[in-house]
């Protein structure tokens, strides 16, 4: 197989060729039709998130899609040529614990398997299994939306612009807060009632739940300040490190600050669901498995909308 191999901080990919895996008992080979890029992978490369790995060098790749290649001992319910998206189980990740998706093929763990449908491109599949699962998360999950409830979404990137419509199609009265107004034309058409620039602005609707995809200091203290008493502010957003919160706001106003990531079980089948539905499209513009260097240099410069998925 082709492989995109990262050596150590800073250094380049390199392209390597190397033996096919072979799946021992209760795994799976995939051979891979879609691999999203993300920004953790630019984090990996250039140091903030490398000692998040395991071992080096690493085969890095998260978001991974494609078709069943052969099955080890003891697999059941998935055979060759079954369409599958990999996700987990988070001790043998692709693209975080073991070698990943930037590759023609990568070993998982059958247990990690989703199905996925005939009428869900492998794109589509590759973008769910983190941008949309990390979104999905934060809303669904760590969020608990209820039909009905009044919801702020802060940053509508690619994130945000999907939590946004997954919060629409789950019942949610959903206003958005971003300072780019290019975005927001798009917002509304995914049922964002009304767009504003800054957090701060948010406050009159008295919303219920404020999801923070932006994650820049101010916009989780603006949106303290900004939820209903008593509401929830939802932190997955890591624009910076650190933040500067009002502690007698947050006690006051007895609002709960809960941190999400992705990773949650059945975040993944969720967005799935939608997409299959025809409820969700996540944003997302394909480049060639050679350019995959080059699209994550990208990725590192900023200004990519969407996301970036490497198919062969």
């Amino acid at each position: 197989m082709k492989a995109w191999l990262f050596t150590g901080v800073e250094e380049p990919l390199q392209l390597i060729e190397r033996e096919d895996p072979r799946p021992g008992p209760g795994q799976v080979v995939v051979d891979v039709r879609a691999a999203g890029l993300c920004h953790s992978d630019v984090g990996f490369i250039d140091g903030t998130l490398t000692w998040m790995l395991p071992k080096l060098p690493m085969i890095l790749g998260h978001e991974v899609a494609g078709t069943v290649a052969e099955v080890g001992e003891g697999v059941s319910g998935f055979v060759v040529g079954d369409r599958v998206v990999m996700s987990g189980p988070e001790d043998f990740a692709p693209g975080w614990r073991v070698d990943g998706g930037y590759a023609t093929k990568c070993l998982g763990m059958a247990s990690g398997l989703i199905r996925l449908a005939d009428n869900v491109s492998f794109v589509q599949g590759a973008a769910a299994s983190d941008a949309g699962m990390t979104s999905y998360g934060a809303v669904m999950l760590s969020g608990e939306l209820k039909p009905g409830q009044k919801v702020g979404i802060v940053g509508l990137g690619g994130l945000g612009m999907t939590g946004a419509r997954i919060a629409v199609v789950n019942g949610a009265e959903v206003y958005g807060a971003e300072p780019n107004r290019e975005a927001w034309d798009h917002a509304r058409s995914l049922g964002v009632r009304e767009v504003v620039a800054d957090v701060a602005e948010l406050a009159p609707f008295n919303l219920d739940l404020i999801v923070d995809f932006a994650g820049f200091g101010t916009t989780t203290a603006g949106a303290i300040a900004a939820v209903r008493p008593g509401g929830l502010v939802v932190q997955v957003g890591l624009g910076k490190t650190e933040a500067t919160i009002s502690t007698a706001m947050l006690t006051g106003k007895a609002v709960t600050l809960r941190g999400s990531r992705g990773g949650m079980p059945g975040a993944v089948a969720g967005v799935l669901g939608h997409i299959e539905r025809g409820e969700l499209e996540i944003a997302a513009a394909t480049v060639g498995f050679d350019d995959i260097p080059a699209a994550l240099d990208r990725l590192r410069q900023g200004g990519v909308v969407g996301r970036l998925v490497a198919v062969p």
